[in-house]
């Protein structure tokens, strides 16, 4: 809710402030006319807007419309004898829900947001351009265009290009970049590493690697793992060792081997408690005579 100013102070007339402040039904009334919903919610109060004038407010009991008020404002000259409308409007209270405040398209447009067939044009008076016939303020660039005998119509400026340093160096690919802090190696030794011309060409190049960056701007101090002197990884796997495949069968041919050639199969025999002699046999008797 907001802040009541005192009626006293802004309505001198007191019979004029009575009036205005006790016109509370007639405000409520126009409220349910305007609005064709006999629903009015809860009287926040009045304010004056001059002595002639206040703005009774109501809270808007209307689907949608949340944390909304009513304002109703009622006016009356000295010496009237009722106040009569001037305006019912709803307005946002404190709590209320509002849409983003509005942004010329011109300032929504984003990196990356360009598609095929969009127009974009440079704005008017851009400190990043200047004529082509002034110094760019970047020797090489100013020399070359000298010795050809003309320039571009407009050549990037001195605040142009510290700002595209500042953006090249902050960015994806520049060295406080999670993926350059991940690594030693540096852009500026790598052999995909192609310097720009210019001023420019002191801090930054051109990423050739597919596997990396490719055909960003990379700053010399951005480093990544396709370095081209990243070294070879290590044998990984198991050993060699000749090849055993458990699948096949050896087959040999078995060969019978008689009673007599056999070798007798030794097995493992318990330990004896106690190792004894064998007992001597006994003579054989003489055979008797055959009688012939």
């Amino acid at each position: 809710m907001d802040s009541m100013i005192d009626p006293a102070e802004q309505a001198p007339d007191a019979d004029l402030a009575a009036m205005l402040v006790g016109a509370v039904d007639a405000a409520r009334s126009a409220i349910v006319e305007y609005s064709g919903d006999g629903v009015v919610g809860e009287y926040l109060g009045v304010a004056f807007d001059d002595p002639t004038a206040a703005t009774h407010r109501f809270l808007a009991a209307m689907p949608g419309y949340q944390g909304w008020q009513w304002a109703v404002v009622v006016a009356a000259y000295p010496g009237a004898d009722h106040a009569t409308i001037s305006e019912v409007v709803l307005v946002p209270g404190p709590t209320a829900l509002l849409a983003p405040q509005w942004v010329p398209w011109q300032e929504r447009v984003q990196p990356g947001d360009l598609s095929p067939g969009d127009l974009f044009a440079t704005p008017v008076d851009d400190p990043r351009l200047v004529p082509g016939y002034l110094s760019s303020g970047d020797d090489e660039l100013d020399e070359l265009a000298a010795e050809v005998g003309f320039g571009r119509r407009q050549v990037l400026s001195q605040w142009g290009r510290i700002e595209a340093a500042e953006r090249w160096y902050e960015g994806d690919f520049g060295p406080n970049s999670a993926m350059a802090k991940a690594t030693r190696k540096v852009c500026r030794d790598c052999a995909y590493y192609l310097s720009l011309s210019g001023s420019l060409g002191t801090l930054f190049g051109v990423c050739a690697n597919e596997m990396s960056a490719d055909g960003h701007v990379v700053a010399g101090e951005y480093g990544c793992g396709a370095h081209s002197d990243t070294p070879q990884p290590a044998t990984i796997g198991s050993p060699m060792f000749d090849p055993f495949d458990d699948g096949l069968l050896d087959v040999a041919e078995e060969v019978a081997v008689s009673a007599e050639t056999a070798e007798p199969v030794v097995e493992a025999a318990e330990p004896e408690a106690e190792a004894t002699e064998p007992e001597p046999e006994a003579p054989a008797e003489p055979a008797e005579p055959v009688d012939g």
